[in-house]
């Protein structure tokens, strides 16, 4: 009997607490949200906290306004103001967010290529041939060379530029005699993000290094080791038939 009039206090007493949490807040004048999203583990943040993931109840103080910012890797970034004041729409209810898919995201991959010196060696090819064979190449990824020069074995390209619908990316490529002997070039691919569309190519001070490279650039590496690697066998090919033809 002293357990059942136990739980009974225990009910009435969290009853009273919760109805006077709601007295309070109709009170003071706030405003409760009930928050979901379509992403379970969608980060939530309020006025730049983070409150939960996927789902969350968001308070609206009166004469006030809460920016909802909800996040997550591969999806657009979504924001909503809610505001609690006169001559405004009020805070509804509840509110749903139907997260959609970063586009950049989708339209590229993640890769340890981008952004480092790679080294191509070019055994049994003279340098002639090989920056030939390095300028075709790059031309048919990105068709402006800003900057050439065949004595220094140096080729950068122009920034080819790409937008989205939250991102903006640029990619060059840069080319650097390492070595003459052997020859060796180093290549960089350069892709870098603005976090924002249509973001000018000359804002350097918004661009910053991406770890993904769109899937357009995403063979150049492994298309340079391989035709050099070709060009290669080629040249050892003629060699071996002059010497079977005069043994």
């Amino acid at each position: 009997m002293k357990k059942i009039i136990f739980i009974l206090v225990l009910i009435i007493t969290s009853t009273s607490i919760a109805n006077s949490y709601r007295f309070r807040d109709v009170f003071l004048g706030k405003k409760k949200i009930e928050l979901g999203v379509s992403e379970s583990d969608a980060e939530i943040y309020v006025n730049g906290k983070l409150v939960g993931k996927g789902t969350t109840v968001v308070t609206v103080p009166k004469n006030d306004c809460v920016t909802v910012i909800i996040k997550k890797i591969a999806y657009l970034t979504e924001r909503i103001e809610f505001c609690n004041k006169k001559n405004m729409t009020a805070p509804p209810k509840s509110y749903y967010v139907e997260m959609k898919r970063d586009d950049s995201y989708d339209a590229s991959i993640q890769t340890d290529i981008a952004n480092i010196d790679i080294e191509l060696k070019c055994n049994k090819i003279d340098k002639n041939k090989a920056w030939k064979l390095i300028n075709q190449i790059v031309l048919t990824y990105i068709d402006v060379i800003e900057m050439t020069d065949k004595e220094t074995g140096y080729l950068r390209t122009a920034w080819s530029l790409k937008t989205f619908t939250q991102n903006t990316i640029r990619t060059r490529i840069i080319i650097k005699e390492a070595s003459s002997d052997p020859l060796v070039f180093k290549v960089k691919l350069i892709s870098e993000s603005s976090g924002r569309p249509l973001t000018s190519v000359k804002s350097d001070e918004l661009y910053k290094e991406w770890d993904r490279v769109l899937r357009s650039y995403s063979n150049l590496i492994s298309e340079f080791q391989a035709r050099i690697k070709y060009s290669s066998s080629f040249l050892i090919l003629p060699t071996i038939q002059k010497v079977l033809f005069f043994n």
